[in-house]
């Protein structure tokens, strides 16, 4: 029992630790104060990691929702974000209660995959610019990105290398490039409010609904993988949609960042032996005690150290590595996921995620709807799916049969629509009214 309690302590700290830069940044890349991405890392520690539904997965500000943020921030003002975010938890525990967890699942993985790339694209060019401001902003970023994909191996790297990258970078700029942006940091007091709902429009509710879905998505989808790397007890989906929701109504309210389940962090805590809820409880106290006590530390940081962080972040949401072996095995599946991704950058994530759909919607009726159409001795034999997506090529084999004797056989057709029946329908009769005898079997 004691070994279990000292695991979920040195899990805490190792989450804490993924968790500080990662909130921070998000908090500056979403166009907000950086204090407030700690507030919501602490409401998704200590408020969801209490709450049932999963037991490793760990809430929080994600990069998946920079862009989301960052737009809606820009069209409403950030005095509107907490009527967004408050609007899009009530839907989330709505949803929850209604026991929709488990829908978020039946997405495409391309689409799923697009997304995510769509989001690493734009988070990549978005952060560039904090990078690209001079050869000492740039150095300062390779170096961060150089420590934290180095830290990784060194028998040290228990600790995470995205703090020691931010930290080391930190410290040599405050010795020799103390004139660099660093990230200005306010109170909780001034920063912290009530949302105004004032501020409601048809605008803001459309806001909301996106934000509810996409967090509950990415949730969803975190859990399904997280669960993946563990032995413990299952996610319970509706159960966690419902904490998300809870999560984000109380970050509403404070006028915080949304929040999800964040695969970084919750991988990190099940890869540092975490055995029960208390380690993501206890990365929340941490962010809280850091937060309240030490927030001059923030001041120290150089925006282009946290850029870098984030566009490794981006980097990764990428999935480079997934698209090779998904192009040997579905070319198509590369088109969908290729299509979502590049009108996610061109236009916003909205458009591109329900484009995305629709392709695998289509994708996947194409894929089903084989049909086969065999002209033999007797005549013609059909076997599969006969859909209105096959008609073309039904008709063109129809038209070039030309016997005296017809014998259709249907028997081995599985589901034929209302446009092939009709089509039939129409070419049986044409051939009788031309004198041909037509024999139908199976239907």
């Amino acid at each position: 029992m004691k070994n279990k309690y000292w695991a979920d302590l040195g899990a805490s700290v190792v989450v804490f630790l993924v968790a500080l830069p990662l909130c921070v940044g998000v908090a500056v890349a979403s166009g907000v104060p950086a204090e407030l991405g700690i507030v919501t890392g602490v409401v998704g520690g200590i408020v969801v990691g209490l709450l049932p539904g999963s037991t490793m997965q760990v809430s929080g500000p994600a990069a998946g929702l920079t862009v989301l943020v960052a737009d809606a921030v820009g069209r409403h003002g950030i005095g509107a974000l907490g009527v967004i975010v408050l609007g899009a938890g009530l839907l989330q525990v709505a949803l929850g209660l209604a026991r929709c967890g488990r829908w978020f699942r039946a997405i495409s993985p391309a689409v799923v995959q697009g997304m995510l790339a769509g989001i690493g694209l734009v988070l990549i060019f978005g952060q560039l610019k904090p990078i690209v401001v001079s050869p000492v902003a740039i150095a300062l970023g390779l170096m961060t990105v150089v420590i934290m994909l180095g830290w990784q191996r060194t028998p040290l790297k228990v600790v995470p290398g995205m703090l020691v990258g931010v930290v080391v970078s930190t410290a040599v700029a405050a010795v020799f490039a103390s004139d660099v942006d660093k990230i200005v940091v306010g109170t909780l007091s001034a920063d912290v409010h009530l949302p105004n709902l004032s501020l409601l429009d048809t605008g803001v509710i459309g806001t909301a609904v996106v934000f509810a879905l996409v967090a509950s998505a990415e949730s969803m989808f975190s859990a399904a993988a997280v669960d993946r790397m563990h032995d413990g007890p299952r996610t319970q989906y509706n159960k966690e949609l419902v904490a998300q929701g809870v999560g984000n109504t109380i970050c509403g309210v404070l006028g915080a960042l949304p929040m999800t389940a964040v695969i970084v962090r919750s991988s990190a805590n099940v890869s540092a032996g975490a055995r029960t809820k208390a380690s993501r409880v206890l990365h929340g106290v941490w962010l809280l005690v850091f937060v309240v006590a030490a927030p001059g530390l923030l001041t120290l940081i150089p925006v282009a150290v946290l850029a870098a962080v984030l566009v490794h972040a981006g980097w990764k949401l990428l999935g480079l590595g997934q698209l090779l072996p998904l192009w040997r095995k579905d070319r198509m599946e590369v088109a969908v996921l290729v299509l979502t991704a590049g009108l996610i950058v061109a236009t916003d994530l909205l458009t591109g995620t329900i484009v995305g759909l629709l392709a695998a919607v289509v994708k996947t009726a194409w894929d089903v709807s084989r049909l086969s159409v065999v002209v033999t001795a007797d005549g013609v034999a059909l076997r599969g799916n006969a859909t209105f997506l096959r008609l073309p090529r039904l008709l063109d084999e129809l038209e070039r049969v030309d016997r005296e004797h017809v014998r259709m056989d249907l028997s081995e057709v599985r589901h034929l629509d209302q446009a092939c029946g009709q089509a039939i329908d129409q070419w049986v009769d044409e051939s009788r009214r031309a004198g041909r005898t037509v024999e139908l079997v199976g239907r």
